[in-house]
């Protein structure tokens, strides 16, 4: 499946990888040369997306919340690939609505997965990225998906924008660490837009509830939130984190890659 070689010989762990996003960024590493650990909490999902990269991609059933679960994803990369070169944190929940409707246990159900499974991938991962690093121009890498909603204000989106704004400022400050520990891995964060992929329709669901829109009505709202007239696609996320995981990005680190169509240019 292999047709290029931007990532050859590299190991990308992916979370949230059994659809949307997160599979399309794992298909992209392994076209680029990568061999790919796939981890997901959608078992079958999971399965079925790694069995469709072949042999140089691995799916591990993965709650990202729990340590001694990242514990087993990294001794299974281990075992079948030697370790990790690449951490892709892609895992998340979306929450949109009111916050006078938010409950605390939806609060920290997102913080839980959004903030606390990004910090645990990272804390677990970067040994083996580090022991590694040495290998590849560039170094190691980390690439954390934020959101615009990390960057910029957004109505019914309260406590995501929180975990999402945390995951910017996380991803600076451990470049910075990373850096300043000569452990030669540099780590940056993805900020999509709208995504066409069922947390767009997530996001589509929560504007419709407290916008009292139709769903033709909000999708035409979502689009026009982007200059460049339309949804971006799980590609133009796949695309930047090939680009954040190779050498190409050599010296780049604790910087935000904005993909959104101009949402935020505004």
């Amino acid at each position: 499946m292999t047709t290029g070689a931007r990532l050859d010989g590299k190991v990308v762990l992916v979370t949230g990888a059994a659809r949307g996003i997160g599979a399309a960024i794992a298909a992209a590493m392994v076209r680029e040369g990568a061999s790919v650990v796939l981890t997901d909490i959608r078992e079958d999902a999971g399965r079925d997306t790694a069995a469709a990269l072949g042999p140089n991609a691995l799916f591990v059933r993965h709650d990202v919340t729990s340590e001694a679960g990242w514990t087993d994803v990294l001794d299974k990369a281990a075992d079948r690939f030697g370790g990790v070169d690449v951490l892709v944190n892609n895992a998340g929940l979306f929450l949109g609505k009111p916050l006078a409707e938010t409950s605390v246990e939806e609060m920290n159900r997102m913080l839980a997965v959004n903030v606390t499974g990004l910090m645990l991938g990272c804390k677990l991962t970067i040994p083996s990225i580090a022991a590694r690093a040495h290998r590849w121009d560039g170094g190691g890498a980390i690439v954390n998906l934020s959101s615009v909603a990390g960057l910029i204000g957004a109505s019914f989106q309260t406590v995501y924008s929180m975990t999402k704004g945390a995951v910017r400022l996380f991803s600076k400050s451990l470049a910075m660490e990373c850096a300043d520990l000569k452990q030669n891995i540099r780590v940056n964060s993805i900020h999509p837009g709208v995504i066409d992929t069922d947390m767009a329709a997530d996001v589509a669901r929560g504007q419709m509830d407290a916008r009292g829109m139709d769903a033709d009505k909000v999708r035409r709202f979502l689009i026009g939130g982007h200059p460049l007239g339309r949804l971006g696609t799980a590609k133009d996320i796949a695309d930047a984190a090939v680009f954040l995981a190779s050498s190409e990005s050599a010296f780049m680190t604790g910087t935000e890659l904005v993909v959104d169509g101009g949402m935020t240019a505004r």
